[in-house]
């Protein structure tokens, strides 16, 4: 209370204070102009004065409060220091006997009550026994005074039950809310770096956890309803290669080739296993079918997942807070007094402290104005940088096309260990292209950090996009059974993208650290390169979703490869990196990655998995689709079967032809989902736009209000000196006062 008093009352101190002072020793000079009376109306303007009397209330209760706390808890004097009037009356008790003032005499035996409950006991007894009354009248006000008495104690027992109760309660709250918490993947680590290196390097380790989840969900798709369902009723090989962990490992050749991890092991037959002597049946499971259905649901049900993030950040990210606002946020209500820890404390404080450094940096930021030759020249050296990023992108994209046709022609006189050229000179290409783009972009000057991370990122997503390209034209139909081909392709360019990244990890992070600190003589550390990182994950990402068609166990690779980056790409910031010189706010660069995994990466590879499923003939040698012109003849020949063996299903071939058969039904699904995409976009797009006009114009009035002030301030001084004149001339008319005219 005395807090909320105090902030109320300091309402009307400026105006006071900036009246008094004369000198205009205020910061803004739009005070220094107000007079005396401007003021006097501000200080009685109702924003003002009702804050002023609800601090006076407020104040006024809080010390009524705090003296009636002291006088229950300090030590009850004795009634002789009572003065005569103080005491307990009794006067007129049981005076009047009549009828007709029975009221006026309940009303002082309610008020001699009141008068001995709030004596103490010793001293309520004493007076119990110096009232001139009967013995039956004492014993009935002994009984009142004590039955009041048990009922309060038994009110405040009852009150003090329930507030510990609902202490309890919410201590337990506050622990299981600390247990869900701690149970988060990742979130200890993800708060120290957020406090350390602020959003943007907090937003990659982030989306390096959605990846995570994103490949465990499959890993749990494909392991349930495909490898667990062959590995059971595994298929009789004609020979078994010898078992050799060494660069097999890494070719995902030799032993690997025949086993779960490929498509080529899987089966083309219903697998089937009697039920039991009682059952008299048999459980069948259809292999192709179950393999066509998992990708495609696995598929369908990771494209809703996508775009529900990606909308949900949307509408978090994209919302219209300014700066300013989140830094008066993040100054007053930021605090969680649910942290009691000390290693959580300090946790907290950093993570608050790096808030704010951004947030006063985006606040300070400002556009500078440029002339135009200086513009002309900004942007003739930004096209000049595109244009040798786009040439370099080219010039390796036919390099590595033309090195791909080279490794095909001589790849039946090579070893096993030829296998790798192929994926190291890519990851070669992709790691060494990004420092080229890095060095290029020296010379461009640009506004904000941010914004140089997404010209990164736009010239390395370009990278992979053409790098992925070319391998896909690569791979198809190449070799007999070529989905096992392509499988362990892209398991050698999963495992080789992971090797090649930790070795840049571990090895130029460091070695440039010890390079800066020992030789340079510098304390400067490398700053983490946020762009190159999060496309190395979605690059990773893309060979996962590419691959999981053709090595179910795909995933599995995925997952382990993120979980062990996550802990050496943490522990390399920590030991290697500094925080960004610049602190900058990555309020939407999550939502920026969403959008990257969802368009360029997801639709790609779903695009490249369907027209293999749809177009492309399958292996008559392996696989659980040969046989079959195409993988989806595999629904259409399930169907067929089920209308032949019972007729009640003919409708499902009918269904099947002209919905699922025919593209037009394809192509309106996603036609509508596009339009919904769409929708939803421009509705969050029109929320921001309205927000935006609302917050202008609540600052528009706020400048309306200093406009009126200061036009009514010029008038009251064009008024002042009128009034002055007409002053003087009244004074010059009329030189006698009243009073001396009566005595004239």
């Amino acid at each position: 209370c005395m807090c909320v008093a105090d902030d109320a009352l300091s309402l009307s101190g400026p105006a006071s204070s900036v009246g008094a002072d004369s000198s205009g020793s205020a910061a803004d000079p739009l005070v220094e102009r107000w007079s005396s009376d401007t003021l006097r109306v501000l200080s009685s303007m109702p924003s003002r004065t009702i804050g002023r009397s609800r601090g006076a209330i407020l104040s006024q209760y809080y010390s009524r409060t705090m003296q009636l706390c002291r006088r229950r808890q300090s030590h009850r004097p004795s009634i002789h220091s009572f003065s005569r009037s103080a005491r307990p009356s009794i006067c007129g008790y049981r005076v009047e006997s009549d009828a007709a003032h029975f009221e006026a005499e309940e009303n002082k035996k309610e008020q001699l009550i009141n008068n001995l409950q709030n004596l103490s006991v010793g001293e309520r007894v004493r007076m119990l026994k110096a009232i001139p009354l009967n013995l039956a009248e004492k014993s009935e006000l002994r009984y009142l005074i004590f039955h009041y008495c048990l009922c309060v104690d038994f009110l405040l027992s009852r009150e003090c039950a329930f507030l510990s109760l609902s202490q309890a309660l919410r201590n337990g709250r506050y622990s299981w809310l600390s247990f869900v918490s701690s149970m988060q993947l990742w979130q200890t680590a993800l708060k120290t770096v957020s406090g350390r290196f602020g959003t943007g390097v907090l937003s990659y380790f982030v989306f390096l956890r959605t990846l995570f989840f994103f490949n465990v969900f499959l890993l749990l798709v494909t392991g349930l309803f495909l490898v667990v369902p062959q590995a059971v009723r595994p298929p009789v090989l004609k020979k078994t290669a010898p078992v050799h962990f060494g660069l097999e490992l890494l070719t995902g050749a030799g032993y690997f080739s025949d086993s779960l991890l490929y498509y080529g092991y899987y089966s083309n037959y219903t697998l089937q296993k009697p039920c039991s002597n009682s059952c008299g049946s048999h459980l069948s499971y259809n292999m192709p079918l179950a393999y066509f259905f998992t990708i495609g649901v696995a598929f369908f049900i990771t494209c809703i997942i996508l775009v529900y993030s990606m909308s949900q950040s949307f509408g978090q990210s994209f919302r219209v807070d300014r700066s300013k606002g989140l830094l008066t946020i993040k100054v007053f209500s930021c605090w969680d007094f649910k942290v009691i820890k000390k290693s959580s404390v300090k946790l907290q404080c950093e993570n608050i402290s790096t808030q704010l450094k951004e947030l006063v940096a985006e606040v300070n930021r400002k556009e500078v104005k440029s002339s135009w030759l200086r513009c002309l020249f900004t942007v003739s050296v930004q096209l000049l940088a595109w244009f040798i990023c786009i040439g370099s992108t080219v010039a390796c994209a036919l390099a590595v096309y033309y090195f791909s046709e080279y490794m095909h022609k001589v790849n039946v006189l090579l070893k096993e260990a030829s296998l790798l050229a192929l994926p190291t000179v890519v990851s070669s290409v992709n790691l060494l292209m990004p420092g080229f783009f890095n060095t290029v972009a020296w010379m461009e000057e640009y506004d904000s950090p941010s914004k140089r991370n997404y010209v990164a990122i736009f010239r390395n997503l370009m990278l992979k996009v053409s790098m992925l390209g070319v391998l896909c034209f690569h791979w198809l139909g190449r070799v007999a059974c070529w989905e096992s081909f392509v499988g362990q392709e892209l398991y050698r360019f999963l495992l080789m993208d992971f090797i090649f990244t930790m070795l840049d990890t571990l090895i130029g992070e460091l070695l440039w650290r010890l390079f800066t600190q020992k030789v340079l003589k510098k304390k400067r550390k490398p700053v983490f390169d946020i762009a190159r990182n999060v496309l190395e994950l979605i690059y990773g990402q893309t060979l996962a979703w590419l691959g999981v068609l053709f090595t179910p166990l795909l995933p599995a690779v995925q997952v382990t490869k993120l979980l062990l980056l996550f802990y050496i790409k943490k522990m390399s910031l920590m030991m290697n990196c500094q925080a960004p010189r610049k602190p900058w706010l990555a309020s939407q660069m999550t939502t920026f990655f969403i959008t990257l995994l969802c368009f360029p990466s997801f639709l790609g590879a779903a695009v490249c998995v369907t027209y293999t499923m749809w177009t492309i003939k399958p292996s008559p040698s392996c696989g659980p689709f040969r046989g079959l012109g195409t993988m989806f003849q595999a629904g259409k020949r399930w169907v067929e079967d089920l209308a032949t063996a019972n007729t009640r299903f003919k409708w499902l071939s009918w269904a099947h032809a002209y919905l699922v058969e025919n593209p037009f039904f394809l192509f309106l699904a996603a036609g509508v989902f596009l339009i919904v995409i769409y929708f939803h976009i421009q509705v969050v797009d029109g929320q921001r736009k309205i927000i935006e006009l609302l917050q202008e114009q609540i600052e528009n009035e706020g400048e309306d209000k200093k406009f009126l002030i200061t036009r009514l301030q010029e008038i009251h001084e064009r008024k002042r000196p009128i009034s002055r004149r007409i002053r003087t001339m009244s004074e010059v008319s009329h030189p006698y006062t009243p009073h001396t005219r009566m005595r004239k």
